[in-house]
């Protein structure tokens, strides 16, 4: 007789430990085959979750009280299992033979050995009940129970209740590894686990007749299990950025793009599912569904399905030529010419009064239309067709409309010369020439078809009847001739029709995606320009009749004076003038010019004062930045809040210099969508590029880091697990409390609660210098009124604010020491193993980011090799390298500074001084699906096709995908065709600089 959880007892057959997670799934793996061994057991009913279960009384286990779970390390060699103290007492509790003979604790791997083989003897009945418990004991009340008790409880759920008991936790000791560890050691090596192969655990609401898991697997090209993984995990509310940097491991290394299209199909499956849940109340409540009706909306996957299958059945619908036939009373008529020809008498059918039934040609007709209908609607048909156009040329055609020319101008139709005869296989056209051929279609100027050969249409019928279709017996020539008609008439009017929806919009929904990952490609790498600090600088914004704004700004960002000057209406000699003065005067060697309206102008006249020295003692040197959306955020309430009082032309010149000094920090403040690097931006779903643009500005700001004690409110939002009213509340209490003195005092802030600081505190900053310096000061002054940070009593006044709310938050408990461990990018939840890390090395945690940590870190890792040090402090490879990267890293570390800088200049070249075979050096403007656009200082940016873009000529550095180049990149081109009167431009790539 045995007390031992089933847990234990599964996990002493694995040689490799295993966490909580990976335990339950072998319990449900067990759960299953108890259930199917014991056939007397009955599941009980559904409970209410704060009421007791119904049950015999002889059978009724004992309650357990709740008791915290400490897991104890029960060691053998090489092997560990882990198992639950209280988890252990309790089943034993629940034996009713020997209920006086409890085992406190295991203690050896022999003894858990010993206890699993003596549990074998028990009967299956009680061991069910004995799991029963274990299970509600692991829920802890957080898991509310489904009509069938024997089905083990979401992942999902147990994970979430792992993340409280991880956040609610003070501090990891060196004795037990915190939480992130176990977890991340599910998957350490990319390798499948069984706790995966559950879907049922993942399906939503509404059980469709196919897998979530492997749909998505299928259209993502990604393992299915870590599919399953990105679904929990998402379902759990992690943001991408949490998920790309700590849990690698669970899946398999993806990148932030890959796991955003995860994510977008993930919720394109779960809006065709709520969709059919919708039409399947609606169909229900008309009184209309039928066992077969049901089934082939369950078994829908894209929207296209769905609309073939349910049109018939919308309100106000005159209904289908098979729904008539069927409300005639054919469909008997039907069947019996398929499964019994030889019964079948159509003239039985005939009623000369009755429309529809009054000729033997009607009856005929009216049967032809329902056997189409259930051939169209056929599912194993459908896969045969869907099947038989992947390998036969399909192509999609467009050809000038008829009409066009009557009412739409002749420059539009200019526009798509290129598609007025235009044929492409399906297979082979690309994703830019999709989206001009819909635009084109939209504007009435181009007609577009997708052509099926006869040859798929010729094999589909002949296969439909002699093999799916065909009648179990003999059927007379004239019955023959009739399913002949009813597999042309399905083909024709229905399957063809559909197959086009399906072609047409599978291409649209993969151009939008891919163009809107373009610009979100785009804006990364805008937002990732390494930024120019320590320099003061003149923003200009340049115009005609009003003048060109400018703006002098200081090395931290502050505006030291604003002034406008004309310089293109005859007064150009006086205004340099002042411009030199004010250069002089506030140190200023670097000019920033918008690429706005006169940009050119405004350039030249800057080029050819440099070129005369006129600025001299000053080296003075230019750029160009867009200056997009610069316009609309100077009269945002945003910037109205920033630079209150200052004219928003002024405005717009203070955010061209800043976008050169942070482009992140200014460039953030825009929305998305006006900065302008996109294509066809105004063709994609507006819900789809918003949703992508925001997670990539996400993205970009938590992996750049903020550090929160000096850091805009803007910015802060777009932090990983933050948002506009977060952010408001640490901004708040930083101003009423003082600076940040660790990242444990986020959780003191109102609305910041475990899942938050979980998502955002590995991407916040807490700079060490600017603390000491704080505290230094404090000390001096004898008694700091904004105390909360260096006295108790600031702490117990946040306290009581949230006392009823969480009782857990108490002075006593809050460590208000500085941590050097938070100026860096390694995760709360890993501290113990940094700490432990650095026991190995012997170092200390003063020493973070100085040149003797990274050669100690540098020669032990050598020494002793990643995947060995991660073995014995039991964590992953991925875990380990952020901690080793956090602890080299010194403390004012950008990886921004790896990136492309802004292009400074001191000359121009003009259009007419290009000639063919020239060759330049240039900056990426914009990249779109057809080529990359550069600007190489004439005025015009050239044009690399992207066929001239191959992956040799990328440094190993740049080979991304889809082969891109990024905005702000430099690069070596040559002049391969200059068309001046077009002011066109085509370039080749050389190489990338």
């Amino acid at each position: 007789m045995s007390s031992l959880p089933r847990r234990a007892k599964v996990k002493v057959q694995t040689a490799v430990s295993k966490d909580e997670f990976s335990s339950f799934s072998e319990l449900s793996s067990a759960s299953e085959e108890d259930d199917k061994e014991d056939s007397a057991w009955e599941p009980q009913k559904k409970v209410p979750r704060n009421t007791k279960p119904a049950v015999r009384k002889e059978s009724r286990p004992k309650r357990v009280p709740r008791v915290k779970k400490n897991a104890l390390q029960i060691s053998d060699g090489s092997e560990g299992v882990v198992v639950k103290e209280a988890l252990t007492t309790a089943v034993a509790d629940v034996d009713l033979e020997d209920r006086k003979n409890k085992l406190a604790t295991v203690q050896t791997l022999k003894t858990a050995k010993t206890k699993r083989k003596s549990s074998a003897q028990l009967p299956s009945a009680q061991k069910t009940k004995k799991l029963k418990v274990d299970e509600e004991t692991n829920r802890a009340g957080n898991f509310k129970s489904e009509s069938n008790n024997t089905e083990t409880p979401s992942t999902s759920t147990l994970w979430e209740g792992a993340c409280k008991r991880e956040e609610n936790e003070d501090d990891c000791t060196s004795g037990q590894s915190p939480l992130k560890t176990v977890k991340t050691e599910i998957l350490p090596q990319g390798q499948p686990d069984k706790f995966l192969a559950n879907a049922s655990n993942i399906t939503e609401e509404l059980e469709m007749n196919w897998d979530i898991v492997q749909v998505l697997s299928e259209r993502t090209n990604i393992e299915p299990w870590v599919c399953a993984n990105i679904i929990r995990l998402f379902n759990d509310d992690n943001t991408i950025p949490f998920i790309v940097r700590y849990r690698k491991e669970l899946i398999n290394n993806l990148d932030a793009d890959y796991l955003r299209e995860v994510q977008q199909t993930l919720e394109e499956l779960r809006a065709v599912a709520k969709k059919v849940r919708s039409t399947i109340q609606k169909i229900k409540k008309e009184g209309k569904m039928s066992e077969c009706l049901l089934r082939a909306l369950l078994n829908c996957k894209t929207f296209e399905e769905l609309e073939h299958v349910s049109a018939p059945y919308k309100t106000g619908s005159k209904g289908t030529k098979a729904q008539r036939a069927r409300q005639l009373g054919l469909e008997e008529a039907a069947r019996t010419l398929l499964e019994n020809p030889g019964m079948l008498n159509l003239l039985s059918y005939i009623r000369p009064n009755v429309k529809g039934l009054s000729a033997l040609q009607d009856v005929e007709a009216g049967v032809q239309h329902i056997l189409a209908d259930m051939i169209a609607k056929d599912r194993e048909t459908l896969d045969f067709i869907r099947k038989l156009c992947q390998n036969r040329y399909i192509s999609i055609q467009s050809s000038l409309a008829k009409v066009s020319s009557k009412k739409v101008n002749e420059k539009d139709v200019d526009k798509f010369h290129l598609y007025q005869n235009f044929s492409c296989n399906i297979r082979n056209i690309q994703h830019h020439q999709i989206l001009a051929i819909n635009r084109g279609e939209n504007l009435k100027i181009l007609t577009v078809k997708v052509n099926i050969p006869d040859g798929v249409k010729n094999e589909f019928c002949r296969w439909c009847i002699q093999n799916r279709w065909r009648p179990r017996r003999f059927a007379r020539p004239e019955l023959m001739k009739i399913l002949h008609s009813s597999v042309d008439d399905s083909f024709k009017r229905l399957i063809y029709p559909l197959l086009c929806r399906e072609f047409r919009a599978k291409l649209t929904s993969d151009a939008e995606k891919e163009s809107v990952m373009m610009f979100g490609r785009n804006l990364r790498q805008l937002l990732l320009t390494s930024p120019v600090p320590g320099r003061t600088l003149m923003g200009v914004d340049p115009g005609y009749k009003h003048g060109c704004k400018l703006a002098i700004i200081s090395p931290t960002s502050q505006i030291l004076h604003t002034d406008v000057v004309y310089l293109h209406c005859g007064r150009g000699f006086q205004e340099a003038e002042k411009i030199k003065r004010l250069l002089l005067n506030f140190n200023c060697s670097t000019v920033v010019i918008g690429n706005g309206t006169a940009c050119r102008e405004t350039e030249a006249y800057f080029a050819d004062l440099i070129m005369r020295n006129y600025f001299a003692p000053l080296d003075v040197v230019y750029c160009i930045v867009s200056e997009a959306g610069a316009s609309i955020y100077s009269v945002s309430p945003e910037a109205n809040k920033e630079m209150p009082g200052l004219d928003p032309n002024l405005r717009s010149a203070v955010s061209i210099a800043r976008r050169v000094q942070d482009p992140l920090a200014e460039l953030v403040k825009i929305e998305p969508k006006h900065i302008g690097v996109g294509m066809y931006q105004h063709d994609v779903s507006p819900t789809l590029l918003k949703a992508t643009l925001d997670s990539v500005v996400e993205e970009c700001v938590s992996f750049v880091g903020v550090d929160i004690n000096i850091c805009s409110e803007v910015l802060l939002r777009h932090i990983a697990g933050l948002n506009a009213n977060r952010a408001k509340n640490i901004i708040d209490w930083r101003e009423k409390n003082g600076p940040f003195i660790n990242r444990e005092q986020l959780k003191k802030v109102k609305g910041l609660g475990p899942k938050s600081f979980q998502q955002c505190a590995g991407f916040i900053r807490i700079n060490q210098d600017y603390i000491r310096k704080f505290c230094s000061q404090q000390t001096d002054s004898g008694g700091p009124n904004q105390g909360v940070a260096m006295t108790s009593p600031a702490g117990a006044e946040v306290t009581n604010e949230k006392q009823g709310k969480k009782k857990s938050k108490t002075t006593a408990n809050v460590v208000l020491k500085p941590d050097p461990l938070d100026q860096t990018c390694i995760h709360p939840e890993s501290y113990d193993i940094a700490t432990r890390f650095l026991s190995f090395l012997g170092g200390t945690l003063c020493a973070i980011g100085k040149p003797e940590m990274q050669q100690k870190v540098k020669s032990f890792v050598e020494q002793e090799g990643v995947e060995k040090i991660a073995e014995r402090l039991q964590t992953t490879v991925h875990t380990l390298q952020i901690i080793i990267d956090g602890l080299s890293q010194p403390e004012s570390f950008d990886f921004r500074t790896d990136f492309v800088k802004p292009d400074f200049k001191r000359s121009i070249v003009c259009l007419k001084d290009l000639q063919v075979g020239t060759v330049l050096t240039g900056k990426v403007e914009n990249a779109t699906l057809f080529g990359i656009f550069v600007d190489i200082g004439v005025g015009t940016a050239g044009l690399i096709p992207i066929r001239n873009i191959t992956e040799a000529k990328l440094s190993k550095t740049k080979k991304r995908r889809s082969l891109g180049l990024g905005p702000g990149e430099r690069v070596e081109v040559q002049v391969l065709n200059i068309d001046v009167p077009r002011s066109r431009i085509t370039l080749d790539l050389i190489r990338v600089l």
